[in-house]
């Protein structure tokens, strides 16, 4: 008879993804660049928008207590989620969003439900960035003003489950949730425009859903979990 097959959890991992993301964007206008207070805000709308993500990940893992997974990690998926929507206070004009790529750090802790599956749980830092554009339809479509490559930095918390099909590769599937928070931004006039460029308070939440594939560069001896 073959010997058992003995999985181990320690150790640094490298690997590829691909899923979707979802974007949430609430806009309101609380001020102009000349520096007129709005008050009370008005609302520019909210919009949503999705898209495929995809890209990699590395991080390092360790077993203890025989059932216990402790790690971090760092994420990155490429991918353009773009939002389009409908601008409340001015009717006759329209406002999109494209958030790009997508960044996390997060600590990880898992349970192994068997010798070769974990369920996991993970938080962290998350980063972005994101172009704001705000277009006019009347007389015809047209630019009125844009904020591009706004850096957005906020918190991520997600869980999933990891299957160990052989030892040292895997494959996982897990949901994140980041909050970007709300920031004020300052947007920039298109030339031949004539009001004053806006400052927008802009709230921004997006869900990531995932699957993929790690391989595990092992440092430890072999490890059994007991059940």
């Amino acid at each position: 008879m073959p010997p058992p097959v003995i999985y181990n959890w320690t150790g640094c991992y490298i690997g590829g993804n691909i899923g979707a993301g979802w974007d949430d964007t609430n806009q309101s206008r609380i001020a102009t660049v000349a520096g007129t207070v709005v008050n009370p805000p008005q609302g520019f709308g909210t919009g949503n928008g999705y898209n495929v993500v995809g890209g990699g990940q590395i991080g390092c893992d360790y077993q203890f207590a025989t059932n216990w997974v402790v790690g971090v990690q760092g994420m990155f998926d490429f991918g353009n989620i773009d939002e389009s929507h409908v601008n409340i206070s001015f009717p006759t004009f329209f406002d999109t969003s494209r958030v790009k790529d997508l960044f996390t750090v997060t600590g990880r802790l898992g349970y192994l439900l068997a010798p070769n599956l974990l369920g996991y749980a993970k938080a962290g830092g998350a980063w972005t960035r994101v172009d704001y554009s705000n277009f006019f339809t009347v007389p015809a479509v047209g630019l009125s003003e844009t904020a591009l490559g706004v850096d957005r930095q906020g918190w991520t918390a997600g869980f999933g489950v990891e299957w160990m099909f052989a030892p040292g590769w895997s494959v996982f599937g897990e949901f994140n949730y980041m909050d970007f928070g709300t920031r004020n931004i300052a947007f920039v006039a298109a030339p031949g425009t004539v009001n004053a460029a806006s400052v927008l308070a802009t709230k921004l939440t997006v869900d990531q859903a995932v699957l993929g594939v790690n391989y595990k560069f092992n440092w430890a001896q072999p490890l059994v979990a007991k059940f």
